[in-house]
């Protein structure tokens, strides 16, 4: 399915470094690269070996998947059922529309990430298993099922923030038998402890503020899938906060959890990124004519960098034609994001 949800243009993947150069530097890492079969994804994912991948091409743009424990990013969401349902997924698993499952470009598979929608704060886990989506501006492709649980089936888009989940080396546990993991492989095992104090501190995204935990029902006029039970009454908080395992969330109702996001998010073109305000400077006046450009100051781990926007954007349909044309201005680095 690597070959799938891409647009005429494709998209410009590449990982954005910042840097303090006169243009923003561009670099891929070369990630290791692993051999993978059908049976190398056993269908319990707990303790489940990560294979990171190889790099890969779509329309003529690589990949570079990689494993990334820090990953935390806003942008746009998007959703897929039908027809990839009962297809082959890039790990080897069967695609199931009614399944908590995401396509990402490089997280290593399976990866688990949270997805919280910032316009309803509906936060759900998913496994990433699948690569995609290849349309510019979008950064998560997700199941029909979890798009159902984040109130986005209908709009079929929906800004969010997408978080992985700790995962810590694995040195003891690995999988054996066919298909397992061979020596010399890079093997990571899922952790389900929680995150830290400590790594919440170095979010930046959003707020960090409690998180109040429900089984909340789907939104209105969602039906659920017919082979998956029923959801949980109305809404009734819980004083502890603890993630479903995905052997859980597949007993039983997934968890959905209610977590405060700001009240005004906006969405952005960010086109680079810079340790030096002249180069930020010469790149919002190359990108003037486009619109309201700015240049936002961010401390990252004791050093400054200015980024430099476009926006804010009205619809998501506006951002991706403005997105289009700063590409073709040679920002092939230019994202979407949400602030």
């Amino acid at each position: 399915m690597l070959a799938r949800r891409f647009s005429a243009a494709g998209l410009l993947g590449v990982l954005f470094l910042l840097s303090g150069c006169a243009e923003t530097k561009l670099a891929f890492f070369a990630a290791k690269q692993i051999a993978r079969s059908q049976d190398e994804i056993p269908t319990s994912r707990l303790n489940t070996p990560v294979k990171i991948g190889k790099p890969y091409q779509i329309n003529g743009v690589w990949y570079y998947p990689k494993d990334d424990p820090e990953y935390d990013e806003t942008g746009i969401a998007s959703w897929y059922g039908e027809p990839f349902h009962g297809r082959k997924t890039a790990s080897g698993e069967i695609y199931d529309m009614n399944a908590l499952t995401a396509a990402h470009k490089t997280l290593p598979l399976p990866s688990r990430v949270r997805v919280t929608n910032l316009e309803n704060g509906r936060s759900i886990v998913v496994t990433v298993n699948d690569r995609g989506p290849f349309v510019p501006g979008r950064i998560i492709d997700l199941s029909r099922r979890a798009a159902q649980l984040l109130g986005m089936v209908k709009n079929g888009t929906a800004k969010v923030r997408v978080t992985v989940l700790p995962r810590r080396p694995a040195g003891t546990a690995v999988a054996s038998g066919k298909g397992g993991a061979k020596k010399g492989d890079e093997v990571f095992v899922l952790n389900q402890k929680p995150i830290t104090r400590e790594e919440q501190k170095k979010v930046s995204a959003a707020p960090q503020a409690g998180v109040q935990v429900a089984t909340l029902a789907p939104p209105p006029g969602t039906a659920p899938p017919a082979d998956a039970n029923a959801l949980a009454e109305p809404v009734k908080p819980k004083t502890t906060a603890k993630t479903a395992t995905p052997a859980a969330q597949n007993a039983s109702a997934p968890l959905v959890e209610q977590v405060p996001v700001p009240g005004n998010t906006n969405i952005y073109i960010q086109a680079g990124a810079f340790t030096r305000f002249e180069n930020a400077n010469r790149l919002r006046a190359k990108l003037s004519p486009l619109g309201p450009v700015r240049i936002d100051q961010t401390l990252v781990e004791d050093t400054d960098f200015f980024r430099v926007r476009i926006g804010p954007i009205d619809t998501v349909e506006k951002a991706d034609e403005l997105l289009r044309k700063v590409f073709d201005m040679g920002q092939a680095g230019a994202r979407i994001i949400v602030d």
